[in-house]
């Protein structure tokens, strides 16, 4: 199975930006977007032969999450348990015979970390909540999780440690769920690889590759060994992030 994940930050502005001939060229059983900054109804594009799931904000043109599938899933849950998170639509869940996919746009904890407390609650329900998917049949979790968990996955590592996205609050709950059963497929693959997947839009950070890596794929520790590649698509373009892929045997 291949999968996608990508925060698109705007999918209308994204569709200008090459999106559409990116999403076809991939082909992925499994396609999840994040930060749509959009709602269903608002669309004017469709991708044939997918099955679409949109959780939109409340806020118009805010956060979002979308996945698209190939296959038909058994269930779908919009939020944690099919409720909270939902007014910001940070969360959507599919439940296939073999495994739960997960996809998730984690809220930023903004620049004076005026949202740590929030962030701290979103990252423990979370975790909770996978560990019970996990209990069930094993998971895929994927999205922007907006930590960079080590100093390998961040260029200025200390000159940031006070930065949203490098908190040891936030790097400590990155280690808790990884502690709890999960895998970084990207890591499991490539231990020692620098590369990012988000660059600020400031100072040229992109052409000077001084980025973070903060989108993830995360599967139960029982299905790590079925991972064929684990990938960072830097060279596409179209948002301030740039898509991950995970190849699996599941």
């Amino acid at each position: 199975m291949l999968a996608v994940s990508w925060n698109v930050n705007g999918l209308r502005a994204a569709m200008k930006k090459g999106f559409k001939e990116f999403f076809e060229l991939m082909n992925a059983d499994i396609f999840a977007i994040q930060e749509t900054k959009m709602k269903e109804n608002q669309k004017d594009f469709a991708f044939p032969g997918y099955y679409e799931y949109w959780n939109s904000a409340d806020k118009a043109g805010y956060s979002g999450t979308l996945v698209y599938t190939k296959t038909l899933p058994l269930n779908v849950i919009y939020g944690i348990d099919g409720e909270a998170y939902n007014d910001e639509g940070r969360i959507i869940t599919l439940e296939f015979d073999k495994y739960f996919f997960v996809t998730a746009y984690v809220p930023n904890s903004k620049q004076d970390l005026s949202r740590i407390p929030y962030r701290m609650d979103f990252e423990d329900q979370m975790l909770s909540y996978l560990k019970r998917l996990d209990a069930s049949k094993p998971v895929i979790y994927c999205g922007d999780l907006n930590v960079a968990h080590q100093e390998i996955d961040i260029r200025n590592a200390k000159q940031n440690v006070l930065s949203a996205g490098f908190t040891v609050h936030e790097r400590t709950k990155m280690t808790a769920l990884l502690e709890n059963g999960f895998t970084d497929t990207y890591r499991f693959k490539y231990p020692d690889k620098i590369e990012y997947t988000w660059w600020s839009y400031m100072f040229n950070s992109r052409m000077n590759n001084v980025g973070w890596r903060i989108d993830y794929f995360v599967v139960s520790n029982r299905i790590q060994n079925l991972i064929n590649d684990a990938l960072i698509l830097m060279s596409i373009e179209g948002s301030d992030h740039c898509p991950v892929v995970i190849d699996i045997n599941i």
